[in-house]
């Protein structure tokens, strides 16, 4: 496995890829990976004939008052993971490296990013979306893997692959949770003993308005009422949003007779997680 932090290394190596017509997957990621990064690994690993990974903690998909700096990261052992999972280079760049002086194009997807994550979160799909096209011109990949975990941000992607018409297949990947429930993430890296057990319940007000809706609960507002009160009783978590979506659209959902989203984000003191289950 390579390891190459500037553009002009990984376009050469890309290049003689693409002369041996080796199909090329892409991970990209901000680093400190978890089970979740290695399962798309291992699956792109499993489908291309090269896997590119990113570890880019990406600057304009923060906020001034979010965790820029305090993002973990730790890249030596994010590349003992990545290779064990079967990666063939890591991309690693700076910021500057990415944005050099003098940076001022950006690629914006309208409409879908204004909800949910784009509602608390004003700048930061346009962050995203810069920073993913970027890295498909630069690695030409036959297939980028993306977690379900981050599920609007998937459709923003996917929107924009379809808009501008990259030549590229993605792939979505189920969510990797520990044991008891809790939804793999580089920010639980943030909680304490005590806030990681009151993390639970985000998958287990999940779980809820899963069984809610199997026994008969036809009402959208009334799961989503009673996911509210669920939250609302743990103390050390404080709602952000919470909203049941057309899967597709990712517009407000009416009722239940087609696939919909079940998402929430919720502060842990200081952290802010996001979950979803995606029901069919």
């Amino acid at each position: 496995m390579k390891i190459v932090t500037t553009v002009s290394e990984l376009v050469d190596i890309i290049n003689d890829w693409q002369k041996n017509n080796q199909t090329i997957g892409l991970v990209a990621t901000m680093g400190y990976l978890h089970e979740g990064h290695q399962s798309l690994i291992k699956k792109s690993a499993e489908e291309n004939d090269r896997t590119v990974v990113s570890i880019f903690v990406n600057p304009t998909q923060f906020a001034p008052n979010e965790d820029l700096t305090s993002y973990p990261r730790d890249l030596e052992n994010d590349c003992r993971l990545a290779e064990n999972s079967g990666a063939s280079l890591i991309f690693a760049p700076s910021a500057e490296e990415m944005y050099p002086n003098g940076f001022n194009s950006y690629v914006e997807v309208v409409g879908i990013t204004d909800l949910l994550e784009g509602k608390s979160r004003p700048t930061h799909f346009r962050g995203v979306t810069t920073v993913v096209s970027k890295l498909f011109h630069l690695t030409c990949p036959t297939r980028a893997y993306f977690g379900q975990k981050d599920a609007q941000q998937v459709a923003v992607i996917s929107q924009m692959v379809c808009d501008l018409n990259f030549p590229v297949q993605i792939v979505v990947c189920p969510i990797v949770r520990e044991a008891d429930g809790l939804a793999k993430s580089s920010r639980n890296t943030y909680l304490s003993k005590k806030e990681r057990q009151a993390a639970l319940v985000l998958s287990q007000t999940l779980s809820l308005a899963e069984e809610l809706i199997k026994t008969g609960e036809w009402r959208v507002a009334a799961v989503i009422q009673k996911m509210t009160d669920f939250i609302n009783n743990e103390p050390l978590a404080q709602i952000d949003y919470i909203e049941i979506v057309d899967a597709k659209t990712l517009n407000m959902a009416e009722s239940f007779t087609q696939p919909v989203l079940i998402l929430l984000a919720v502060k842990i003191n200081q952290t802010r997680l996001i979950d979803n289950l995606l029901l069919v």
